[in-house]
Formats: C-alpha cells, sequence, structure tokens
C-alpha cells in the first residue's frame, strides 16, 4: 500500500499514528528531493559531457574543412571536382549536426534542469520550512500546555483564567499550522507526480527532435552520397586504367631507357661533370651539375646540385656554345668527355664529361658535335606487336565485322570489352582479318571465335593503326574542352572537332561509337556503362603522340571525351555543327548556379510546451488529427506552419549572359505539432501545393484553378542540369511541350521527352 492519508480530522487528535503518517510523507518528499539533486547532478555531467562531445566533434569538421587535395596536371575532372570539395561537404553537415546539438543541450537546461531545480527549491523547499514552522509551534504548544497542566489549582481564578486561555490561542496556532502543513504535504506529493514527469518528457521530446532532424540531415546527405559515389567510382575506374598505362610505361622505360629520354625541339637536359681548373699545385676538381641546352641561341645554363647534400642547389652559370668536340682518351684519362668552346671566354675551352656512352652520345648530336650521331628509335605499337594495321577498306571492313558479331552474338555479355581474351588467339585473330580474304570470314557465325576474342581483337586493331582514329594533331584540341567550360560548350567543341576528322577517320569512329552507345544501352545486363567504356576506349580511340607520365595523367579526360561522344554520338554524326568557336577563343562557362547541396535552415528545436496543447484537438486514440490537404500536396501527419516557397525568380539577365537558377529546400515535418521549425515545400507534381494549419488553400490559388492556363511549346536558350528530381535536365534548343507557369513564381512545367517536370522561366523561350 501507498502513502496513508492525512485526514484534517486527525490534526486535532493528533495521534502517535497521525504522526507516524506524517513521518512517511516525510521521508517520501525526502528521497524525492535526494533524487532530484541526483537527477540535476547527472544531468550536468551529460550537458558537459556532450559540450566535450560537440568541440570534438567541431574540431575534426574544421579538420575536414581545412584539408585540401592536391593533384597532378593543369586541370581536374567534374568528378575530382566533387571529391575534392567533399571533404567541406563532410565539415558542413558535421558542423549543421553539432549546431542542432548544441541547440538540444541549450534545450535540455531550460525544458528538464531548471524546471527540475525549481521544484526541488520552491515546493521541497517549502515544504521544509512548513515543517520547521510545525515542529516549533508542537513544541511550543505541548511545552505551554505542560505548564499549564502543572500550575497550582490554588493560583487565583484570573491567573488560571489567564493561562488557559494562552493554552488556547497556542492550540489554535498548532492546530491551524498543522492543518496548513498536513495540507501541504499532500499537495506536493500529488504535485510531483507532473511537475516532476513533464521535464522529463520534454528531455525525451527533445532529444527526439534532435534525431528528427539528424535523420533529416541524413537524407538530405543521402542524394550528395550518392552522387559522391559515382564521383568516386568513375575516379577509381579512371586511376585503374591510368594505373594499367603508366605501368606499361615504366616496363617499356625499363628496357629502353635511352629511347625514353626527354628531349625537346627546344633544349635538352641531363647531368654532367664540368671540369674546373684550379692554379698550381692544386690541379682541377670534376663537379656535377644540371645542365640545360638551348638549341637555337646554343646557350648551356648550368647549376650545381649534389643529392649526397640533402639536394642542396647552387647558383645558375650560362655560357654561350661555339662548338662542341669530342675529347679523346690519349689527351685526357677520362671517358665520355667533351671540349666545348665557349664564346664569351675567348680562348677559353670548357672540358665536360657525361655519364655514359649512350649519354655521350646523346649530348654529342644535341650540342651539334663532330662525332657520328646516334638516332633515337620512336616505339610504334604495330611494330612492337609485329602487327601492320592500317585504316584501309580492309581494317574498317574487320571492324564492321567484328561489331555485327559482337552485338549479335554478346552484346548481354557482362564484362563486355573488360574480359580480355587470350593473347596469342588475339593477335591470331586480328593476322587473319586484315588479309586479303578477311572478307570470307564473317565472325557473327563462327564458333571458332568466341566474343571476348573478337572485342580484344577489335580494341588491338585500334589501338595498333599508325595514328589514332582521333589523330594526334587533334589530340590537345579534343582534350582541352573536357579541361573547362560547360557540358554544352564541351559538346559544342566536340562535335567541331569530330567533323574537322579525315572521312575515313570520322566513319570508323561513326560505326565505333553508334556501338557503344548500343552496348551502353544493355548496362543493366553487361555491367558496361558509359563511364566503363570511357575508361576502356579512352586510350583506344585518342592518345598524345609521346609517351610521358604528365601524357598518362589526362587519361581521365581523355576518358571524359568518350564519354560525351558515346552520349551524343546521334547528335555529333547527324550533320556538322552550324557555326564553331574560333580555334582558341574563350571557353563559354557554365551557368552560375547555387550549390547541388540542399540548404537547409537551422530552426530551433521542439519545446514541449503543456499549456499550448489544446486537448479538443487530440483524437480518442491519443493522435492529433491531420489537417486537410489537396490531392498532390506534401502534407504531413503533423500540422506545420505555413511557409514561404524557397524558389526565388530567377533574376532577369542579359540574353548573352545564362541566368542563376534558384535553388529550394525539401519541406521537413517536425515530430512535434509544437516545433517551431520547418522547410519550404517544393512541389514535386502539378497538383502540388502549400497548406497552412487548418489546411485551407490561399485565395490565390483558388482564383489560379479557376482558370486553366494554356498549353505551349518553349525552347531552352540555355543548359541546365537538374538539382532535384522535380526538375529536368536539358541543352540547348531541347523543346519542351506542354509548358504552363507553375504555382512556384521563377518556374514553369512542361514535358521533355516524355517526363514532365520544373523548368526556369527565363532559360527558354515560348515558340
Amino acid at each position: 500500500m501507498g502513502l496513508h492519508p492525512l485526514e484534517f480530522s486527525e490534526c486535532y487528535l493528533d495521534s502517535p499514528g497521525f504522526r507516524e503518517k506524517i513521518k512517511s510523507h516525510e521521508a517520501e518528499l525526502e528521497k524525492t528531493n535526494r533524487f532530484i539533486k541526483e537527477l540535476y547532478k547527472d544531468g550536468k555531467n551529460l550537458i558537459n559531457a556532450t559540450k566535450q562531445l560537440g568541440m570534438a566533434q567541431r574540431k575534426f569538421a574544421q579538420c575536414l574543412g581545412e584539408f585540401q587535395f592536391e593533384y597532378i596536371g593543369d586541370a581536374k575532372t567534374d568528378d575530382e571536382k566533387c571529391i575534392d570539395d567533399s571533404l567541406l561537404e563532410f565539415s558542413s553537415f558535421l558542423k549543421n549536426l553539432e549546431d542542432q546539438r548544441e541547440l538540444m543541450m541549450r534545450n535540455i537546461t531550460e525544458t528538464l534542469m531548471k524546471p527540475l531545480e525549481k521544484f526541488r527549491k520552491e515546493q521541497l523547499g517549502a515544504a521544509r520550512a512548513e515543517r520547521k514552522k510545525y515542529e516549533k509551534e508542537t513544541e511550543k504548544y505541548y511545552s505551554s500546555l505542560e505548564k499549564l497542566l502543572n500550575m497550582s489549582a490554588k493560583k487565583k481564578e484570573p491567573q488560571l483564567q489567564e493561562a488557559d486561555s494562552q493554552v488556547e490561542v497556542m492550540r489554535l496556532h498548532f492546530q491551524e499550522e498543522s492543518l496548513d502543513y498536513v495540507c501541504k504535504l499532500q499537495e506536493i506529493q500529488e504535485r510531483k507526480k507532473f511537475e516532476c514527469v513533464e521535464p522529463m518528457l520534454a528531455f525525451f521530446q527533445t532529444v527526439f527532435t534532435f534525431y528528427h532532424q539528424g535523420f533529416e540531415l541524413a537524407n538530405d546527405f543521402d542524394h550528395y552520397k550518392q552522387d559522391l559515389q559515382i564521383n568516386i567510382q568513375n575516379t577509381r575506374s579512371r586511376f585503374e586504367g591510368a594505373r594499367l598505362e603508366v605501368n606499361e610505361l615504366m616496363k617499356r622505360i625499363r628496357e629502353a631507357p635511352q629511347e625514353y629520354r626527354q628531349t625537346s625541339p627546344i633544349s635538352s637536359e641531363g647531368y654532367l661533370y664540368v671540369q674546373e681548373k684550379r692554379p698550381p699545385p692544386f690541379g682541377s676538381s670534376w663537379v656535377k651539375r644540371y645542365c640545360t641546352f638551348v638549341k637555337e641561341q646554343k646557350i648551356l645554363h648550368m647549376v650545381t646540385f649534389d643529392h649526397r647534400s640533402g639536394g642542396k642547389m647552387g647558383e645558375t652559370e650560362s655560357v654561350t656554345l661555339k662548338s662542341c668536340v669530342r675529347k679523346t682518351t690519349d689527351v685526357l684519362d677520362r671517358r665520355f668527355c667533351l671540349d666545348l668552346d665557349i664564346t664569351d671566354r675567348p680562348g677559353t675551352v670548357l672540358t665536360v664529361q657525361s655519364m655514359s656512352e649512350d649519354d655521350h652520345k646523346f649530348w654529342m648530336q644535341a650540342m651539334g658535335g663532330k662525332e657520328p650521331l646516334g638516332h633515337y628509335l620512336g616505339r610504334t605499337c604495330s611494330k612492337e606487336r609485329g602487327i601492320d594495321a592500317q585504316l584501309d577498306d580492309l581494317g574498317m571492313g574487320f571492324v564492321q565485322n567484328s561489331i555485327n558479331a559482337i552485338e549479335k552474338r554478346g552484346i548481354n555479355d557482362q564484362g563486355l570489352y573488360r574480359v580480355v581474351g587470350v593473347s596469342s588467339k588475339v593477335q591470331k585473330l586480328l593476322a587473319l582479318m586484315i588479309e586479303e580474304k578477311s572478307h570470307e570470314v564473317d565472325l557473327s557465325t563462327s564458333e571458332e571465335w568466341d566474343v571476348k576474342t573478337i572485342t580484344s581483337a577489335l580494341k588491338l586493331y585500334l589501338r595498333s593503326l599508325p595514328e589514332p582514329l582521333m589523330t594526334y594533331g587533334l589530340y590537345k584540341d579534343f582534350i582541352n574542352p573536357a579541361k573547362s567550360g560547360s557540358p554544352e560548350s564541351r559538346f559544342q567543341a566536340i562535335h567541331c572537332l569530330v567533323h574537322k576528322l579525315p572521312d575515313k577517320n570520322q566513319h570508323t569512329l561513326g560505326l565505333v561509337l553508334k556501338h557503344l552507345a548500343n552496348v551502353a544501352d544493355h548496362s543493366k545486363q553487361n555491367l558496361m556503362t558509359v563511364a566503363n567504356l570511357g575508361v576502356v576506349f579512352g586510350p583506344t580511340l585518342m592518345r598524345p603522340q609521346e609517351e610521358t607520365v604528365a601524357a598518362i595523367m589526362d587519361l581521365k579526360f581523355q576518358n571524359i571525351v568518350v564519354e560525351i561522344l558515346i552520349k551524343q554520338h546521334q547528335k555529333i554524326f547527324a550533320g556538322a555543327p552550324e557555326s564553331c568557336p574560333a580555334s582558341g577563343g574563350p571557353v563559354l562557362l557554365a551557368p552560375t548556379r547555387q550549390s547541388k547541396k540542399v540548404a537547409r535552415q537551422n530552426r530551433p528545436l521542439a519545446v514541449y510546451n503543456p499549456q499550448a496543447l489544446d486537448i479538443k484537438s487530440v483524437s480518442p486514440d491519443g493522435s492529433s488529427p491531420t489537417p486537410a490537404a489537396d490531392d498532390g500536396s506534401t502534407g504531413s501527419s503533423d500540422s506545420v506552419e505555413s511557409q514561404p516557397s524557397s524558389r526565388s525568380p530567377p533574376l532577369a539577365t542579359p540574353s548573352d549572359t545564362p541566368p542563376e537558377k534558384s535553388g529550394h529546400t525539401p519541406l521537413s515535418s517536425p515530430l512535434s505539432n509544437t516545433s517551431t521549425g520547418g522547410g519550404a515545400s517544393h512541389a514535386g507534381s502539378a497538383g502540388s501545393r502549400e497548406t497552412n494549419l487548418t489546411g485551407a488553400v490561399s485565395s490565390d490559388e483558388a482564383q489560379a484553378e479557376e482558370s486553366v492556363p494554356v498549353a505551349r511549346k518553349a525552347e531552352a536558350v540555355y543548359p541546365c542540369e537538374a538539382e532535384h528530381d522535380s526538375e529536368l535536365s536539358f541543352l540547348i534548343g531541347a523543346i519542351f511541350t506542354g509548358v504552363t507557369p507553375s504555382r512556384e513564381p521563377g518556374w514553369l512545367e512542361g514535358v521533355l521527352d516524355g517526363k514532365k517536370g520544373l523548368i526556369p522561366e527565363n532559360y527558354v523561350k515560348f515558340l
């Protein structure tokens, strides 16, 4: 059984049982007091620990945001740019989360800690004060009563009456105090049931609201995460392709290092030991210097550099060369020496020593020495592999034959073009197919050659051509658009360049790209997406004339070019463009856009407020009624405050400048109907609209529904990439049908390629 009730009538009797009941009530209040003090202490520790966690996470986020990746080369791909920005995005999400946590801690202090401490001090403290008064009145009353009872009966009557009246007054005071104390005890016993639990409810409401907002942040992050995963996968695929090329180049250089020595028509570089003569009897010394010989001016730049001294670099000395003569060993007992006649030091001969016989020949050739010149034998794929591949009728017939066979027999094979055939069989097939009788072999019906052998032979043929399909001369022109500019400007530049290719190259390239687009259309079965095909065919269709690591670092841009060619092959090969940008002209930059990252406002956390609850609005099962919402609205089971749309109309801009497309924030519904936060809703369908707390549609919307807008056709004047599922992506010249004004200012709704979505109003013109 719980505590016994304290009857007011017992205050007058003041029995031992009554006193025991009071003691049990007092003990219960004392236990409650200790509980609140302990809870308050633990709450403080929780807040401090959470603050420490927040500080650690903010420091971690700061560390993420301050680091930047360096890259090799002169440009980054779009995927690499997104990866570079990812640490800053991670930092931003963590800081946003910690902002919400800080708000949660602030609200916990206000909703849990302060109310509990206030109850302990005001209510339990008042009970203690009443107890002291009660005990004091008890002591006074019973002391005066004993004194009265001990008075002599022989006292005079007035004295006895006065004593009786004094005791009576004390008895009345004692009984009044007893009544007040009993009332206070029972009031606090009942009050603590809600005064203690209500802050607990607010605490959990605050905690769950924090986790709910974390869930909303996770939803926002999910879109970014999916895009970043694609960026990472694309970058990893390109890395694997580049790594294979680098390893192959390293292997070839290791086998014949002199053939791959870096040379240029402008200058030659390398180490030489330079003889420095000293006055007798000190003789001479040989100092290693890194030398750069500029051929046209015949200037030799020399800088002292010693690897053993920690790579310390000395001053640069420059001399002008008049002639170079090989120094024989009978004159100087050192091998690989040259005598350099210096014009700016008449009568002075500078003696240098090269590192080896090959190095000696190299410098003799570079400086115009009088020894017979060695020559550099460049490597070609066809000579290395023993295959005389040519872009002639036989070769083009082999390409068409291979494509027909692959599309008939293996278009759905997993890893098509990635799974390679046996090298000996591949070379045997290719050698057979480029002979005069190749037309007699139909690969689409021949069982002798499997699909992976055919795909490998096709790739080998394309890579064995003396010049790649996209030619050495246009290599840099193809690469440059992939390094900068908007998707539309890249497409326009590549479209123009394709039509500068020789007819045979252009025709063969068209066959290959049409086939690769067909392969990509079956990517659900063969797993070869456009990005995967770009990795495989980037170095196959285009490559630089010089094989260097720097050139291999551009392999990722080759992949991007091939991806664009595959995606846009129909438009590119439908005909030459009407106009092309001037060579070396400025690149059309992408329109100014807001970040793809969803911008979420920091909202105050929901605070439990019992006074704000409307008991009548709660249904019998305890759930809140759902506000009425029309079909297509983005309402939730919780009532939310009406928020204005976060889409703002795009700014009016000159016709030659791409406009800025406004971003938007998806609607987020808080846990409680007392939440003060809320995001702006962006409609996912034509009928989507916002509702206020009662679900009523605004008068403006009602008037808009009365007049049905006329659907029109429009043409895109700027390219646009969708930031949300409800928006449309399109290129310049795209034609939209069924275009009508959207409910959101500055936006239209229309249909493109069978998909309905939102269009920025000033990105199009009506037809």
